[in-house]
């Protein structure tokens, strides 16, 4: 039978029915029935509740890496930007010091008025510093060496005049039958002679070239050591037999 008040449509009705006739309880079935239902209901909202909180571990743990990464980041560009500043500012202490030691830097250029050099001028003006340098410094080279030979033929100079001053010394009587000083400009003056007659007989001034190529031909024929040789005893003999 149907309860007062009870829908026929009621669900728990229907149940209470249908096991009426296999001797259950039906108020037993049916709150049994609805505390199941109940028990199913708050497992599954905990269940829905359970999946739908978010894992705050885990945000944590990717919001410390992703902070450590940008952390990371940031501390490498600022050590790239100081290397790059240092490195800036020694090139700047670099052109700043040509500068300083660059004479023609210091000099001011009517042409540039009072703007700053700039650093391809400052380079410029360095190497041509420096090239000026190396002229200098080959130029000093040069005069060094020959100082040093002038300093070589002094010393020998004044190593021959102290022998000779010694030799006489020693023999102060020794020279004076010596030829004197008339007698040898005799003698040159007879070679000279004869060299010249050759010279004036073989020489051609008619022009610079003809001159060359003369000199060069009685140098080698008339200027040969036998050659020589001959005319000075022939001038000998000639000074000998005026003298004797």
């Amino acid at each position: 039978m149907t309860e007062p008040g009870a829908s026929p449509e009621d669900p728990w009705v229907k149940v209470e029915y249908a096991y009426s006739d296999n001797s259950l309880d039906p108020g037993l079935f049916v709150e049994s029935t609805r505390k199941g239902s109940v028990v199913s209901r708050a497992n599954g909202i905990g269940s829905t509740s359970a999946s739908s909180v978010p894992n705050t571990d885990d945000e944590d743990s990717d919001y410390h890496q992703e902070s450590y990464k940008e952390s990371y980041k940031d501390r490498r560009r600022r050590a790239h930007t100081q290397v790059e500043q240092k490195r800036r500012d020694a090139i700047k202490r670099g052109y700043d010091d040509l500068q300083t030691i660059v004479p023609t830097c210091q000099q001011q250029d009517f042409s540039l008025g009072s703007q700053k050099l700039s650093k391809a001028i400052v380079l410029q003006k360095t190497i041509d510093y420096i090239q000026f340098l190396h002229k200098e410094k080959k130029k000093q080279e040069e005069e060094v060496s020959t100082l040093r030979k002038d300093v070589m033929a002094l010393k020998i100079m004044k190593v021959n005049y102290e022998q000779i001053v010694k030799a006489h010394q020693d023999n102060p009587h020794e020279g004076e039958d010596q030829v004197s000083d008339q007698v040898k400009f005799n003698v040159f003056q007879g070679i000279m002679d004869s060299l010249f007659q050759s010279f004036n007989a073989s020489i051609s001034v008619a022009s610079f070239q003809e001159l060359s190529a003369c000199v060069f031909s009685w140098i080698e024929e008339h200027c040969k050591p036998q050659t020589l040789r001959e005319i000075v005893i022939g001038v000998l003999h000639q000074l000998k037999n005026q003298l004797y």
